[in-house]
């Protein structure tokens, strides 16, 4: 490939995704720094990624990164898919717009293993208010006039309704806010919607930045490359257009490209784990055993239903359907699908809740490898504090090929046991309340399974990814840390990891929310604002 003449920007961002948007958006607000913006996949201006209901016909088209995890023990040696956006807007364009944060105590474990006080739960409220518009209105918990469209859904499924009145017949309590006092409970959730639209990354920080002058977007840009010298990165190489381009940073380069992308890049020039690099023939610029370790992503168990009556999402995609969506953005369409959930512990002497269920008014196996071939309905299982790891390695040094996932799934027997104890749980509240009279037979794992045997190889046959991969680039102290409690990578000078690979642990919850308000705090840092939310607003 031919080499393009050098551009020159304060700050060049790689990864137009959660974080990468929000990132760029926020830091373009100041009229005096020149930003560039470099994705690698292109526009997000899709039906099927308008239409909320349609979240899963992006996945494995070129929409998506489209990446397969190495075969896992824990499952019986079997690959698992994970879609990455792979657009503008990243994952949030291609995901199920859940709004949630997560667990007071997640943040506040954040502060204790980073030695910072900012990633407190008390110090980041104010960020998730900061960047909400909620359509409830403002409270303690909740903002207006954000960038991020927060709203209920508009038409609900029955089942949804029938689901949550079966939690509470089943002795759950009744959570109408996930994101208020606390996590545990069952209710509807809210989603990253406006008037019926999914309302990604992109359509809340980045559109409405595009026409500054000072904001470059540059898509179909796959960036190989961090440049560095003399220990500082100075900028960045690209491929766009058959072309290698050089980006120039005065000030400093971000990784924005999420839990697999930040680490493959790092490796990539240089910077990580010396053995490893030596091994695919990238030369050495930093040893930084951390980079790609500590993997994490939450565990998903389908538990499914027949159904006695009525349709399932399934059949959502009818004229009349997309009558209503077109027309007052209402209808099936505006379904994110998992549209109620459940926070519970697996074991009554935990201190937080670990287990997430998410609640479908239709068939969700496989992946959605295979669209729906029945009315059913879906009580997805999910670990929600993971005692396993995983990592993310280099297959090459050519930055076109995919890297070597390790998700780690199961590793730690305990992960198996809680997940089991969540199978048990979704049996309960099938079995009470309204949802008895419109569930039939269970299809998976069946009427048969029982005993805690049966449901551990259950589990091990059906566990999928709920595509929440973090920690892969983490926050901390210790010598595996790749990033400081200021996102800064340790050893590098002009270097920031803003994304959600940065997290030091999960955060019991969906990690969307969590990623921009990662940005929203790395925004203060670059532009030199109060990084003291908490003061700043007692000020």
């Amino acid at each position: 490939m031919s080499a393009e003449p050098d551009t020159e920007f304060d700050v060049v961002v790689v990864g137009a995704g959660s974080a990468g948007c929000a990132l760029a958006g926020r830091l373009s607000e100041d009229p005096t720094l020149r930003v560039l913006l470099l994705e690698a996949g292109g526009s997000d201006k899709v039906l099927e990624v308008q239409i909320p209901a349609g979240l899963y016909k992006t996945w494995r088209t070129r929409l998506d990164w489209n990446y397969t995890t190495e075969e896992q023990p824990g499952l019986d040696g079997r690959k698992l898919f994970w879609p990455r956006g792979k657009l503008l807007g990243g994952s949030s364009s291609i995901n199920a717009m859940i709004y949630m944060r997560g667990a007071a105590a997640d943040y506040d474990e954040w502060a204790d293993l980073t030695g910072d006080k900012a990633w407190s739960y008390d110090h980041v409220l104010p960020l998730f208010r900061r960047m909400e518009d909620n359509a409830r209105g403002a409270d303690r918990f909740h903002g207006v006039g954000g960038p991020l469209r927060v709203e209920d859904l508009r038409s609900p499924h029955p089942w949804t309704r029938a689901v949550v009145e079966s939690a509470v017949a089943a002795g759950y309590p009744r959570n109408d806010d996930f994101n208020g006092a606390g996590l545990e409970g069952v209710g509807q959730y809210q989603v990253t919607q406006k008037r019926g639209r999914r309302w990604s990354s992109a359509d809340a920080y980045l559109h409405p930045a595009e026409r500054r002058p000072n904001l470059t977007v540059r898509t179909g840009a796959l960036t190989t490359r961090v440049l560095v010298e003399n220990g500082r990165a100075t900028g960045v190489e690209y491929r766009a257009g058959g072309r290698v381009h050089t980006a120039r940073a005065t000030r400093e380069v971000v990784l924005s490209g999420g839990a697999v992308n930040s680490p493959q890049l790092l490796m990539l020039s240089g910077i990580g784990p010396a053995d490893h690099l030596r091994e695919v023939g990238v030369d050495v610029v930093h040893d930084l055993p951390g980079v790609g370790g500590g993997l994490q992503d939450h565990p998903l168990v389908p538990v499914v239903w027949h159904v006695r009556s009525g349709k399932s999402l399934s059949q959502a995609e009818t004229p009349t359907g997309y009558a209503q969506w077109f027309g007052a953005r209402r209808g099936p369409l505006t379904s994110n699908l998992a549209e109620a959930g459940l926070f519970t512990r697996s074991a009554a002497e935990l201190s937080e809740v670990d287990l997430q269920m998410h609640f479908l008014p239709v068939k969700f196996w496989k992946q959605a490898e295979i669209d729906p071939d029945v009315d059913a309905f879906t009580a997805a299982v999910v670990l929600v504090h993971v005692h396993s790891r995983g990592s993310v390695r280099l297959r090459s040094a050519d930055p076109s090929w995919s890297p070597a996932i390790d998700a780690g799934y199961l590793t730690d027997e305990r992960d198996l046991d809680a997940l089991v104890s969540g199978v048990e749980k979704a049996r309960e509240i099938a079995s009470a309340g309204p949802l008895a009279a419109v569930l039939a037979g269970e299809w998976s794992p069946g009427g048969t399974v029982h005993g805690r045997e049966a449901l551990r190889s259950s589990v091990r046959n059906t566990l999928e990814s709920l595509y929440h991969p973090v920690s892969s680039c983490r926050m901390g102290t210790d010598e595996e840390a790749v990033v400081d409690a200021e996102l800064l990578v340790r050893g590098i000078e002009g270097l920031r990891v803003v994304d959600a690979s940065v997290m030091p642990t999960l955060v019991r919850g969906n990690t969307n929310a969590p990623t921009m308000m990662i940005a929203e705090r790395a925004s203060d840092l670059i532009l030199g604002r109060s990084v003291d939310p908490v003061l700043a607003a007692a000020g």
